[in-house]
């Protein structure tokens, strides 16, 4: 083929604007399977696939609100809890202040008792012990005194029951004198 015949066959097509049909064709063919493709095949993947993901991001909302609504819930539960634990130890605060008042109280009670038991113990103690020093005390002062009776009326006081008689009467006397003091 010449260049002649290139340029026979170019005059015999028809106008150029029209495209052949068989290209046509083919193109239509190769779209409508292109589309059934698309259609059959790669759409419903995209729509699954978005599916999933919508799925997944309400179930993560979900799942996100669930755990929100635990975690208030936990959150009342140990505020209750804490406030539980605040009212015991205030309770307890206040127990141990009382058994304490009462402890001391009780010390107190003791002390005073102990020392009411000793305050008698002593008063007893010096009470006997007067006694004691006013037993001695008459004697010694009975023996002085008829000694020196003796010396001064001359006369013997040697009977013991007569020297007896006299120290008592003299001790009498003295005890009369010391009262009527006191009293006035």
């Amino acid at each position: 083929m010449n260049s002649t015949d290139f340029i026979l066959a170019a005059e015999e097509s028809v106008n150029p604007l029209m495209p052949n049909p068989w290209e046509i064709l083919v193109t239509g063919v190769g779209f409508a399977v292109l589309l059934f493709i698309v259609i059959k095949v790669i759409a419903p993947k995209f729509e699954q696939a978005y599916e999933d993901r919508v799925t997944a991001i309400e179930g993560g909302l979900e799942k996100a609100e669930a755990a929100q609504k635990e975690a208030e819930e936990t959150l009342a539960q140990y505020k209750a809890q804490l406030l539980e634990a605040r009212t015991e130890a205030n309770r307890i605060r206040e127990e141990a202040r009382s058994e304490g008042a009462q402890i001391l109280e009780d010390l107190k009670t003791k002390a005073t008792d102990e020392a009411t038991r000793i305050s008698e113990q002593a008063q007893r103690q010096i009470q006997a012990e007067r006694a004691a020093a006013l037993s001695s005390l008459r004697t010694d002062v009975g023996t002085l005194a008829t000694e020196l009776a003796s010396k001064v009326v001359d006369e013997a006081l040697k009977d013991d029951a007569r020297a007896q008689r006299v120290v008592d009467q003299f001790l009498n006397d003295l005890e009369a004198q010391q009262n009527a003091g006191a009293s006035n």
